[in-house]
């Protein structure tokens, strides 16, 4: 259980019926066959209103979708990362403006794929990057699946998926290849997590999960949240269909049950609604959770800040009209402009998988989804944000 006080919807400033109505939408998608399965979870002002779950946990299976299902979360593991590294830079042993290089040498020289008419040429990168361009996605590295440029097709032959190398040794095949932009000139969501990672080994001398379970998911009372799920829980990791009903290339998802090597921040954890409720009422209590405190008020403020300001391009469906990225989060800087509801300041960020979460300071309000729907991801985050705020009368 999430272990978080409750409350009724009216306690706390939300209709009954419009937040039943979000259990209502999700199951009828269950029901004409869109949707496998999922759990979702609301609280407000400390308390939670929803906890829910509708479908199928593996749609090959006639087994309910539980509120206690383990999913993979995949990105989602990045605000976790990131707070990791701020508790870092709040010890003394970090700066945001160290060059990543100081920790994974392979990053002091580095050069940028830059396309032209006779082909790409290699340039020397500008300057190093940073701590803190990793944080905001500013370091010049990518993703294999975000394009087709040349350095994405780099990515993909570089075996960069493997789950049985190291941190280490994927930050050494990273380091090898070149950057798709000058450090510092453009928001393109990448592999930064997973280098912040292993920043995190190399400061503090112990592995990624290692440290993750020490210093944040003991402490919360996350206990099941990690980068693989043990034989005795196989039995409540939610699956995805088969094929996807909307259509698209069906995504291959990593097995769970398999202890990997790669313990990749950017996206390696398995986790429930539950853990992660555990996770965003402490950054929502400004850090604090029960008495266990991770970060400072000012700190999370600051990581929630736009971080990318008008000196960086932003050119990426993953932020929309209205938004910047701080430190490990997507955040709103207009009440308008997006074509979702939202306050400004909310933060958020989501999972290949079909997983995502909001937190709104403004509001004293999270909401988490949960479910196995690669392909459905988009529209999820859209109907859901439709369906939370309406909720909200008071």
């Amino acid at each position: 259980m999430h272990g978080l006080p409750t409350a009724t919807p009216a306690n706390v400033g939300l209709c009954p019926e419009r937040t039943q109505r979000i259990v209502q939408v999700l199951q009828r998608d269950v029901d004409r066959g869109r949707l496998p399965g999922a759990s979702v979870l609301i609280a407000r002002r400390g308390r939670v209103v929803l906890d829910a779950a509708v479908g199928r946990l593996d749609p090959a299976r006639d087994t309910a979708m539980g509120t206690d299902a383990i999913f993979r979360i995949y990105s989602m593991t990045k605000p976790i990362v990131s707070v990791a590294a701020m508790m870092l830079v709040e010890q003394g042993r970090l700066l945001l403006d160290d060059p990543v290089g100081r920790y994974i040498p392979g990053f002091l020289q580095q050069q940028v794929a830059v396309p032209g008419p006779h082909g790409v040429a290699l340039v020397p990168a500008h300057r190093p990057s940073t701590v803190q361009d990793l944080l905001r996605h500013t370091a010049g590295l990518t993703y294999e699946f975000t394009g087709n440029g040349h350095v994405n097709a780099l990515y993909a032959q570089a075996g960069l998926v493997n789950r049985q190398q190291t941190n280490a040794e994927l930050c050494d095949r990273l380091a090898a290849l070149p950057l798709a932009h000058q450090p510092g000139t453009a928001w393109a969501y990448s592999r930064a997590t997973d280098v912040l990672g292993r920043v995190i080994e190399v400061i503090t001398g112990q592995p990624l999960g290692a440290f993750l379970r020490e210093t944040i998911l003991q402490p919360l009372g996350m206990h099941e949240t990690a980068f693989f799920v043990p034989p005795t829980q196989h039995h409540r990791i939610a699956e995805a269909f088969e094929q996807d009903p909307d259509g698209g290339a069906p995504m291959p998802m990593h097995d769970p049950r398999e202890v990997p090597a790669l313990e990749m921040g950017g996206g390696g954890l398995m986790s429930t609604a539950h853990d992660y409720a555990r996770f965003l009422q402490c950054l929502l209590g400004g850090g604090e959770l029960e008495g266990q405190r991770l970060l400072s008020p000012h700190t999370l403020a600051f990581m929630t800040a736009d971080h990318l300001g008008r000196a960086i391009a932003i050119d990426n469906a993953l932020l929309p009209p209205g938004h910047s990225f701080g430190l490990g989060f997507a955040v709103r800087t207009a009440a308008g402009e997006a074509p979702v509801p939202g306050s400004v300041g909310t933060y958020h960020w989501s999972g290949i998988g079909g997983t995502h979460f909001f937190v709104d300071p403004a509001l004293e309000m999270f909401a988490i989804f949960m479910a196995q729907a690669p392909n459905q991801r988009i529209h999820y985050r859209s109907v859901m944000r439709g369906l939370v705020y309406g909720a909200v009368v008071g």
